[in-house]
Parts: C-alpha cells; sequence; structure tokens
C-alpha cells in the first residue's frame, strides 16, 4: 500500500469529527475511538472503503467485520432479530456487545464486511465520538480495531499513529479508552446463544441465557462456494467460469487494472456470481502482490480447500 504524505491527528471535537465524517463519505477509513479500543472505521456501503481498512491493517485474511450503528431501530434494518437478541441489545447497548444475527436481504452492506456469510456482527457503541461520526454520516461503520494485523490492540490515539501512520489519513485523539479490550461477541442466528468472544459484557449474563462458549475463529467461518475452485489459472479450462485480474481478462474480472484495492472489493459479489454461473467450475487467475493481495490469496486458497 502506498504511504500517504502524513496521518492527521485531531482532538475530538465537532471540527474533528466533520473531517472524518468527509473522508468517510469520500471512501477513506479513519480512526476514531470507542469505549473499547480505538477502531479504524470506513462506511460499510461501500465495498472498496472497506478494502482499505484491510490494506491499511495488512490483514492477513477476510473474517467478518463488525458494523456499527447508533442505535437498535438501524441495526433492525440490517440484521434479523428474533426475541433473544432484541432481548440482549436491550439490556447492553449501546455498550461493547456484539450481536451475530442473520444479515437482512438488501440490507446494502457490501458483501466483504460480512465474508461473503448470510450472517451480519452488529453494534450500537456508547463512546461519543463514534455515535458523533455515526450521526454526522449517516452510514453504518465497519470498523475493526486501528491497528496492524497481528499487533496490540489500541487504546490511544498514539497507539494508532505507531501502526498506522502514513497508512490512513486521519486520527481522531479522544484519550484513552474506557475499557480496553474488544467487544463481547454473541451470536442469535437460531437455536442457542453462542458466546464467539469474551469481552467486556459479564460472561455469567449472556451465560445465563444459554450460551455455549466457541472459539474466537468460529466466527470467521469461510464462505466457500459449492463448485471445485481452481487457484492460479492463465485461462478457462473446459466447463470454467473464470475470474480475472489484471492481463487475465476471465469471464468476469476482479480488477482489469490489476489493482489489489479493487479486487477486494469485488471478491466475495463475483464469488457468488461464479457459484450461480452454470459452469460446473471455478477458476481464478493470478493474484500477485504483497499485503491486501496476499490476504485475497489467503481467503482463495481456504475457499479452495477440501471439505471435511
Amino acid at each position: 500500500m502506498s504511504p500517504l504524505p502524513e496521518t492527521q491527528v485531531l482532538p475530538l471535537s465537532d471540527e474533528a469529527i466533520a473531517e472524518a465524517a468527509r473522508l468517510v463519505l469520500a471512501g477513506e477509513a479513519v480512526a476514531v475511538p470507542t469505549e473499547t479500543v480505538y477502531g479504524l472505521a470506513a462506511d460499510a456501503t461501500n465495498a472498496e472503503a472497506v478494502a482499505r481498512i484491510y490494506a491499511a491493517k495488512g490483514r492477513p485474511s477476510f473474517n467478518p467485520l463488525i458494523v456499527h450503528v447508533p442505535d437498535l431501530a438501524a441495526a433492525e434494518l440490517i440484521g434479523k432479530f428474533d426475541e433473544e437478541a432484541r432481548t440482549l441489545a436491550k439490556a447492553y447497548w449501546p455498550g461493547p456487545l456484539t450481536l451475530v444475527v442473520p444479515l437482512r436481504d438488501n440490507a446494502g452492506i457490501a458483501s466483504i464486511v460480512t465474508a461473503g456469510l448470510p450472517t451480519i456482527a452488529l453494534r450500537v457503541p456508547a463512546h461519543p465520538a463514534m455515535q458523533a461520526l455515526l450521526k454526522a454520516c449517516g452510514r453504518p461503520l465497519a470498523a475493526p480495531s486501528a491497528n496492524a494485523s497481528g499487533l496490540i490492540s489500541p487504546t490511544r490515539a498514539s497507539h494508532v499513529l505507531a501502526s498506522l501512520g502514513g497508512r490512513i489519513p486521519l486520527v481522531i485523539d479522544g484519550g484513552a479508552t474506557q475499557r480496553g479490550i474488544e467487544s463481547t461477541i454473541v451470536a442469535a442466528t437460531g437455536g442457542r446463544l453462542r458466546l464467539l468472544r469474551r469481552g467486556p459484557i459479564s460472561i455469567d449474563a449472556v451465560e445465563k441465557r444459554g450460551s455455549t462458549v466457541e472459539a474466537p475463529g468460529q466466527l470467521a467461518s469461510h464462505y466457500a462456494p459449492h463448485k471445485p475452485l481452481r487457484l492460479d489459472a492463465s485461462e478457462a479450462e473446459d466447463s470454467e467460469y473464470l475470474i480475472g485480474f489484471g492481463p487475465v481478462a476471465g469471464t468476469v474480472t476482479l480488477s482489469k487494472s490489476g489493482d489489489p484495492i479493487e479486487a477486494a472489493a469485488h471478491l466475495f459479489d463475483l464469488l457468488h456470481q461464479a457459484d450461480a454461473a452454470p459452469q460446473p467450475r471455478i477458476a481464478v487467475a493470478p493474484i500477485p502482490g504483497n499485503g491486501i493481495a496476499a490476504a485475497i490469496r489467503d481467503r482463495l486458497r481456504r475457499a479452495a480447500a477440501p471439505r471435511s
């Protein structure tokens, strides 16, 4: 990823929120405090904007991202809440609880946010900075932690700058975060509630509602097409639907110009399209490069892996 001239740090103010909203609506990702850790926020309806989150973080794989919304009413426009999910939301929102619920049809969320899955992770944050940014943007915001992938989650603006300086245009400095660890994640997708990640919300309170403890990695269950998937294909073989990239044109292309951010933005939509096509097999062109290109290859390797 090409470095930016500089990353601006602005103290939390109405002017800083206005500048952050301008950047978000222009398709950029900005760092903003929440009550848990600093988040790297982008417009969840804009696939290329969300791809810039992955590019900035150097994220090694495309896992579902948490989408922040201002209130339960906004959340219910995006996800389907059963009675248990609604009870949890009313008890703990706004606050450090993320609920994974079925995604509504035509919710307008970019498929890269959900990693192609039929569920979505939603949270109503309590921090005034994130709430102000949500209101200023008028869009749901995808926002993982604002740090390079694999590094310690940031609880101060200085942590963000040390990790992502030169990779993002703006950090809003709202001081140290209150909680300091990421939100609790609970799946309410039918059947028993499932605890996907421990966090600031009392584990006992969630477990009393019948949840079972699962490894955090289960949230990143991997979307794979139903058809066999061949990687690093320079041309289509018989009965293959070829997803191209750069000089490999394909039936469709992730990016004609070979732009990995554009490719990441299109990845899941084109995999779904290929899965629905009449050809019984799928092939994907080589995706060379590091950073987000490596993340695309990682996701494709997992999509192509034999099912157990």
